[in-house]
């Protein structure tokens, strides 16, 4: 889902893609998977076999599924009928192959068949981020969610543009309001991800307000490996966390116990 490129299990919040190909995304804590950019929810995962008599673009999506990008984009340009879905599909494909412009061609040509997709708008939003263009990124978000109010995913990507122009609490009010409609937003296993650029401080800050949400969710072991990494990096301080009611729910722990107290001897 933030600036981005592919996310190499680094403490940082992803910006998501919008994607029918299948990926795996492991939060902090768990075996870490290679994840895809995403534009919104993946709507369902693609089988690793190749169908049947598949047409080029089920061919396209079984190679997207095993990240074998290339070959996908070769299989998608030979559709019949160059569809928005279609489109958007090669975008994504660019975009794990780093290939902004493409990927921005792609998403903008699907835009044209169906101006009013949320996913694309969303996933066109991810490359401006990832190209540190963070106000195109807010506009496309916004424009996104006048169409999908309900969407928590991009209500998630515009939480963490917003730490990335420092817009703090605004940030944290996206990404709240993401919780509240899917609690489970930073735990999507499925949807493509990208990481963000961002300096030392404003990974700091989405590590800290990924840290509240995971606490939120019930998320407690990727909340602590978040938290580590937002101190490590400068962005809080032990007595911040201490006092802060949002980890209340931690305090109990062992873990979280044990970070402070590492923190505090530093």
């Amino acid at each position: 889902m933030f600036g981005f490129h592919v996310n190499r299990w680094i403490l940082v919040v992803p910006a998501m893609l919008v994607a029918t190909v299948g990926s795996s995304q492991a939060l902090p804590g768990q075996s870490p998977e290679k994840s895809l950019l995403e534009p919104g929810a993946v709507n369902a995962p693609v089988s690793a076999s190749v169908p049947t008599a598949a047409s080029p673009e089920q061919l396209g999506d079984t190679l997207s599924a095993r990240e074998r990008y290339q070959a996908a984009i070769s299989a998608y340009s030979r559709s019949p009928q160059m569809t928005a879905t279609v489109l958007n599909k090669m975008g994504i494909a660019y975009q794990m192959m780093f290939n902004t412009k493409e990927a921005m061609r792609c998403y903008k040509e699907s835009l044209k068949l169906d101006p009013r997709n949320p996913l694309v708008l969303n996933n066109l939003g991810t490359v401006y981020a990832s190209i540190k263009e963070y106000g195109q990124a807010d506009h496309l978000y916004r424009k996104a969610l006048k169409i999908s109010p309900m969407s928590a995913l991009i209500l998630k990507n515009l939480g963490t543009n917003y730490l990335t122009e420092k817009r703090y609490d605004k940030g944290w009010d996206a990404y709240k309001q993401a919780l509240a409609i899917d609690p489970q937003i930073f735990a999507d296993h499925m949807t493509p991800k990208v990481q963000n650029p961002a300096s030392l401080q404003e990974r700091g800050a989405m590590n800290y307000y990924m840290a509240l949400g995971c606490a939120r969710s019930g998320y407690i072991d990727s909340a602590l490996q978040y938290l580590r990494a937002a101190l490590d990096e400068g962005f809080t301080s032990r007595k911040k966390v201490a006092s802060d009611a949002e980890f209340a729910s931690l305090r109990a722990n062992p873990d979280f116990q044990r970070l402070i107290t590492e923190t505090s001897s530093q």
